[in-house]
């Protein structure tokens, strides 16, 4: 089975491979030996009492299904009055990442973000804001219904194997609030994995500024940039737009179940449903700081599951390759995390998450014109690699990049273009033999 991946690569180069000590701990001691689907939901092993009941209580937060306002559930109601999900847990299935929908799978884990402008510093659209919330409560009218259709790309590898790629387009139909602005830019999102972000959290933001190379200083046609939020370093989102889990966490709160939270205190509403302040809320704000705390502590102690099989032969000849036609020059096998996070077992911690969390050029085929912050429409962040062979087990589908148009890993590959041009174009000339050996050492992951 062919397990896929978002694949940055790069330029050939003489790299040769090595084996590295402890590869296959992918989180280093928060490295959990798990091959079932259970093993993106494993809390990192030696906690202290009071940090394995943090985990347990914002496991079931996260896991919990918000209702409508007011309900005698005090605590948990609020849903709304547009949303996306019900539940962080929704998207986020068993904290693996989400597919795009289908006649027989809902439009849980996707979305269309929105952006007007393009000056790094883009608005919302004025009638529907920054994404199209596809449900609501009782009473409400949804903002409208999005729908995907599909086109071929058709291509062949060098050894004459055919493949065909599918291109998505994206429409809106039973717009409730208006129109759409015409500079209007609609960018598809799938929701990522959430477990091991607590280990990039802890990566020091100097070691990420010291991975870029934003005007390809080396020559090697790599020119990775750090996203810049507010003087922070950007590490999480598509765009590498989001500083930290805590932000992360109450931006996905409110934007996409319509939950209020300290850092986000106030429902916004475009001009177009003003009379939606009316309708009662779940508290001010609806999420406590409490509960946003304890689910912030369980993403941030979610496990990585190890390696498997790292020492067999074509995983070994894979890794080669993969160095060898320098993806790695993106997807950084290894880095270290800092000293200064605030929970003990991410500090100092060896990790093989294969991102530098950096922004790269994917090229015009990927590029969605949405900006944010020092991200271009054409620049997307590198996303991790690290549990990318339990995928399937774990969420039941092998989709990928950000809008999960790839079916499998050599889809994936097939799409990259900009800085990644010239890794897939070698990948395409590879053997059969050599593009196995690379899809083996992926799935060792």
């Amino acid at each position: 089975m062919i397990i896929p991946l978002f694949l940055f690569g790069c330029i050939p180069s003489k790299t040769t491979t090595t084996s590295e000590a402890n590869e296959e701990l992918s989180g280093g001691a928060a490295t959990v030996f798990d091959t079932s689907d259970k093993a993106f939901s494993l809390s990192i092993r030696g906690l202290s009492r009071s940090e394995r009941r943090a985990f347990a209580v914002g496991n079931a937060f996260f896991n919990d299904n918000w209702i409508t306002a007011p309900a005698s559930a005090d605590g948990r109601d609020g849903l709304g009055p547009l949303f996306n999900a019900h539940s962080c847990s929704s998207c986020h299935f068993k904290d693996g990442r989400a597919q795009p929908p289908t006649p027989e799978i809902p439009h849980l884990g996707f979305l269309l973000r929105l952006r007007t402008g393009t000056d790094g510093h883009p608005k919302p659209d004025p009638n529907y804001g920054d994404q199209i919330q596809d449900q609501s409560i009782p009473g409400v009218e949804s903002e409208a219904k999005v729908a995907i259709s599909y086109q071929p790309v058709e291509g062949m590898f060098r050894d004459g194997t055919v493949y065909s790629l599918q291109k998505p387009t994206y429409s809106l139909s039973e717009m409730k609030y208006g129109e759409l602005s015409s500079d209007t830019v609609l960018s598809p999102r799938i929701a990522p994995g959430v477990f091991g972000n607590g280990l990039l959290e802890a990566i020091s933001s100097d070691t990420i500024r010291n991975l870029a190379d934003p005007n390809d200083e080396n020559g090697d046609g790599i020119s990775g940039k750090a996203n810049v939020i507010d003087n922070k370093i950007g590490r999480f989102g598509w765009k590498a737009d989001v500083p930290s889990i805590r932000e992360q966490t109450a931006g996905a709160f409110l934007g996409d179940i319509g939950i209020t939270s300290p850092p986000n205190p106030e429902h916004i509403f475009p001009s177009s449903q003003t009379s939606l302040f009316d309708i009662p809320t779940g508290g001010e704000p609806e999420l406590s700081e409490g509960k946003l705390q304890r689910i912030v502590q369980y993403v941030q102690l979610l496990a990585v599951p190890a390696r498997r099989g790292a020492d067999t032969p074509s995983v070994k000849r894979g890794k080669k390759i993969f160095r060898n036609i320098q993806c790695a020059s993106c997807h950084t096998p290894t880095i270290k995390t800092g000293d200064e996070h605030p929970i003990e077992s991410l500090r100092n911690q060896t990790i093989h998450p294969y991102s530098d969390l950096l922004l790269h050029d994917m090229g015009d085929e990927l590029a969605d014109g949405f900006h944010s912050h020092l991200a271009t429409g054409n620049e997307w962040r590198t996303p991790p690699l690290w549990g990318l062979g339990l995928q399937e087990t774990v969420n039941g589908h092998t989709r990928l990049l950000h809008d999960g148009r790839a079916r499998n890993v050599t889809e994936a590959i097939l799409w990259h273009g900009g800085e990644a041009k010239a890794s897939r174009e070698h990948f395409r000339a590879l053997s059969h033999k050599k593009r196995t050996d690379l899809l083996n050492f992926l799935q060792s992951l």
